[in-house]
């Protein structure tokens, strides 16, 4: 499975100029060969832009999303719509299992390339060190697993990197791969490229840690979007600016690592 990974430049409140954009990246990466397309974090209004989460929030089956699940059937790949806002009383009304019965939370909804939405993850842990994240999202209580071309697949985001124990629980659910959209700033890029590795070591598995670009009064999104395979090596990485960044995922290649490795079994 190939995954194109869109390190997104990200403007602030901006949603629809944002989801345009981000639309335009998914149609030319499907172009050049994608299986799988994944878009950083709150894609659609910005990390840091705060006071613009209300009105940017919508259902998960909202005409946004829409847009995607129908590119993703247009183009025939799937794509993991980042994270979005959601509006959890929106989403309850349309028929969608939720945390809460109001609120908003931070979602990731991935389409499979028919269109149908196959996951949804709403991020387990909110960030309060400088963010207004933890006031004003709901955190999620689920972390789905879903079969995408062959390869088991899940979704964490940003901030939950620093907690393994949740990377373990995907491992023990028989994921190969895990999606990481994000939107990690400035100045902690060590953090960002330790962390991702880490979790690939740590579980044999792939880790894609996707972020976005963008500049939010003093907050600044640090790029760096990379993929590693289940040895923790670097498939490819990108720099500071916006790209996409593609690799290969083989689920034969985590097992034959698994194998010569079998260091999770040791696990006591």
């Amino acid at each position: 499975m190939r995954i194109a990974c869109i390190q997104l430049d990200i403007d602030g409140g901006a949603v629809a100029a944002n989801v345009d954009r981000a639309l335009d990246r998914v149609r030319a990466a499907a172009t050049d060969g994608a299986d799988l397309v994944v878009l950083p974090e709150l894609f659609d209004v910005g990390y840091f832009a705060f006071d613009a989460y209300g009105r940017a929030a919508e259902s998960v089956a909202g005409d946004r999303l829409s847009r995607f699940a129908e590119t993703a059937a247009s183009a025939g790949v799937a794509v993991l719509a980042g994270t979005v806002v959601e509006d959890l009383a929106a989403s309850a009304k349309d028929g969608v299992d939720t945390p809460a019965a109001s609120g908003l939370a931070n979602t990731a909804v991935l389409f499979d390339a028919t269109g149908d939405r196959r996951l949804v993850y709403r991020k387990h842990h909110l960030f309060g060190y400088g963010s207004e994240e933890t006031e004003r999202m709901v955190p999620g209580d689920r972390v789905p697993v879903v079969d995408i071309d062959g390869v088991t697949v899940a979704v964490t985001t940003c901030y939950d990197l620093r907690f393994p124990e949740l990377f373990r629980r995907l491992v023990d659910d028989g994921v190969e791969c895990v999606l990481v959209p994000s939107a990690w700033p400035y100045p902690r890029v060590e953090h960002w490229r330790t962390l991702g590795r880490a979790r690939a070591i740590e579980n044999l598995a792939y880790v894609a840690a996707v972020n976005g670009t963008g500049r939010f009064d003093d907050e600044a999104l640090c790029g760096r979007t990379a993929v590693y395979d289940p040895w923790g090596t670097t498939l490819a990485a990108a720099g500071p600016d916006p790209t996409t960044v593609t690799a290969e995922v083989d689920s034969d290649r985590v097992a034959a690592v698994r194998e010569e490795f079998p260091a999770l079994r040791d696990r006591r």
